[in-house]
């Protein structure tokens, strides 16, 4: 039965290449139009499905480059219950515009946030209202869009050059895609990786000239925060704590609770779900830890003691990739 999944697998993974392919082709010789645009436009994304740490990246762009630019950043609004451009404002949620966008504009005062699924639409509209430097979420197979630097993201536990086309794997699509990125981004890397563990993953990657390699690692915060409340994580060592989380890959948030001693009961939901009341009569008896991401959904139910870890990245060489950054976008 394995064996006659892996066959099947393998031809829709061949036909998935073929159509990919083509695609790619199309744009790559201007059968199919990319639009460029004066005003800059940074693209973070993965060739894999989902859970490489695209949000803390877009997040660290946000922080560094939103005092010197009037920014905007624009995702398709991936499960949103609506449809066509929204600029976020005060009427919107998760649900209306996405929970990553919801958590950008809950987080960050001094930028805009739009969805669209039209990608060219929505920078047009952007633009127009004195946005002049726009971040894409989730936007590397986006070919509409010629963006001035490009980001490539790989989760360190699940390198895209070790993975597969879906549905054999969870490639988006070839592994030579890789080639149009400026910088790619090993995420999620342990504390302790070597240089000789860096030289080798620079080593399967083959790098153009052009391209730059960076390695970065989640920082979670020593607080986790409630909507009117804070509290240091120490103070939860040997206690049971209920953790709720809907994302790809939890496994790095759990280890670090459980290295602090915590006692974790893990209630795990698909990446963006949506959650109902049936789903908090399960946790909500308990102190609860989740993820901003999951907390832009869950506050707007009556949980006690339901508190958010937030979390960052690190970066190496982080100068330097800012650097490159200011050179392309000017």
């Amino acid at each position: 039965m394995k064996l006659i999944k892996k066959i099947i697998f393998c031809k829709l993974s061949l036909q998935f290449y073929i159509i990919t392919f083509f695609r790619n082709k199309f744009y790559d010789f201007g059968f199919l139009k990319s639009y460029s645009f004066d005003t800059p436009v940074i693209s973070v994304g993965n060739l894999a499905v989902g859970g490489t740490g695209k949000t803390p990246m877009v997040e660290f762009l946000i922080n560094y480059f939103s005092d010197k630019y009037n920014l905007g950043v624009l995702s398709r609004g991936y499960k949103r219950k609506s449809k066509g451009f929204i600029l976020a404002s005060e009427h919107d949620d998760a649900n209306s515009i996405g929970d990553e966008p919801f958590q950008y504009y809950s987080k960050f005062k001094n930028i805009r946030v739009a969805v669209d699924k039209k990608r060219v639409r929505g920078i047009k509209k952007l633009i127009d209202i004195g946005i002049d430097l726009i971040i894409l979420d989730d936007a590397f197979q986006h070919r509409k869009v010629n963006p001035a630097y490009s980001f490539l993201l790989s989760d360190y536990s699940n390198l895209y050059f070790n993975d597969f086309l879906l549905p054999r794997g969870n490639l988006r699509e070839s592994k030579k895609g890789y080639l149009r990125a400026d910088s790619i981004i090993i995420t999620k890397c342990p504390q302790n990786l070597s240089e000789n563990d860096k030289k080798n993953i620079k080593r399967r990657i083959n790098l153009k000239s052009s391209q730059n390699l960076f390695f970065s690692k989640i920082k979670y915060s020593e607080n986790i925060y409630s909507s009117s409340n804070s509290m240091n994580i120490l103070k939860l060592s040997n206690q049971k704590v209920n953790v709720v989380t809907g994302i790809v890959n939890s496994g790095v948030l759990i280890k670090y609770l459980e290295d602090n001693d915590i006692v974790v009961q893990h209630f795990k939901y698909p990446d963006h779900y949506n959650y109902k009341e049936k789903d908090v009569l399960e946790f909500q008896d308990n102190i609860t830890i989740t993820t901003e991401k999951d907390y832009t959904k869950l506050r707007k139910f009556d949980i006690k003691n339901l508190f958010y870890l937030p979390i960052s990245v690190e970066i190496d060489d982080e100068k330097n990739l800012i650097k490159e950054v200011e050179n392309k976008i000017g």
